[in-house]
């Protein structure tokens, strides 16, 4: 049976033809499925249905969306994420559920490994007041701390990151004392605050990668107009609550605060998450930008 599936010219080419015309046929593709984006389900028999390709270094997985969601598109992962996924996938087809399906074969070429933050690689941090992800860093590696809370701005409640990093951070090629993070961050278009009045302006070329329902990554542009690279990623992908993903969902965009070591700290609660940003930003220690999703 035919599908109302959506499948992008950039997936097409990665998959082939043949197989994009099998999915369309309905040969390859599922009836039901648990969206790679709001976790809900969805039928592509239904309902107008995107394919979207995770592409690793090695494997690919094809996974599914609403439409209203997300469009078909090719995302660039790790190797490391993508076997996440696939265990996020067999998890789901154990309990009945398909959000993706393996593509046999060689993937795509290249993978978004972490990218510099000041001397060296953004390593792992948490997602969530409590949740946490670590990793213990390699040497001279800087190592972020990524919490996700809501935000309220202007009445309205709006995703956020908040990263801040376990140490001082000098300019890539420099010693000695000092931090350069938030002006690193500055050069890169981040704007800095002093109080948390309005959503701040989108910084296109950034994005954050959340997929199957967890968080992934903050993509920066890659060089030279290539695909974009992880500027931090999550060593396993970490989970978010609904009403995150909810109003992730509906902005299509996450704010993404940054201030530099020891001005936020690990908050509970994000009423205490709220008032360390308030006291950051008065003391000239945060900058802002509004990311848009990637893979969501």
């Amino acid at each position: 049976m035919p599908r109302m599936l959506d499948v992008s010219d950039a997936v097409r080419a990665e998959i082939g033809d043949e197989e994009a015309d099998r999915l369309l046929a309905g040969e390859n593709a599922p009836g039901s499925y648990d969206c790679t984006s709001c976790r809900t389900p969805g039928d592509s028999a239904q309902e107008r249905t995107s394919t979207v390709l995770f592409v690793g270094d090695e494997t690919a997985v094809l996974a599914f969306a609403h439409a209203t969601c997300l469009p078909s598109q090719v995302v660039q992962v790790t190797e490391e994420q993508l076997r996440g996924a696939v265990r996020s996938i067999n998890a789901d087809a154990a309990a009945g559920r398909v959000p993706g399906q393996a593509v046999p074969g060689q993937a795509g070429p290249g993978q978004a490994g972490p990218g510099q933050a000041g001397p060296g690689q953004a390593g792992p941090g948490q997602a969530g007041p409590g949740q946490a992800g670590s990793e213990r860093p390699a040497p001279e590696q800087a190592v972020l701390g990524v919490t996700s809370g809501l935000v309220l701005i202007n009445g309205e409640l709006h995703p956020a990151l908040v990263v801040e990093p376990t140490a001082p951070i000098v300019r890539p090629g420099t010693t000695g004392a000092g931090d350069d993070f938030l002006p690193l961050l500055i050069e890169q278009g981040f704007m800095p605050l002093t109080e948390i009045t309005a959503v701040p302006p989108v910084l296109h070329g950034w994005s954050v990668l959340l997929a199957m329902g967890q968080l992934h990554a903050v993509l920066q542009p890659g060089a030279d107009g290539a695909r974009p690279v992880a500027w931090w990623q999550a060593h396993q992908p970490l989970q978010v609550t609904e009403g995150w993903r909810a109003a992730a969902n509906k902005h299509q965009q996450v704010i993404m605060f940054a201030a530099p070591v020891g001005s936020i700290g690990r908050q509970p609660r994000e009423d205490l998450l709220r008032d360390a940003l308030d006291r950051a930003a008065a003391t000239g220690k945060l900058v802002a930008a509004a990311l848009p999703l990637a893979g969501t």
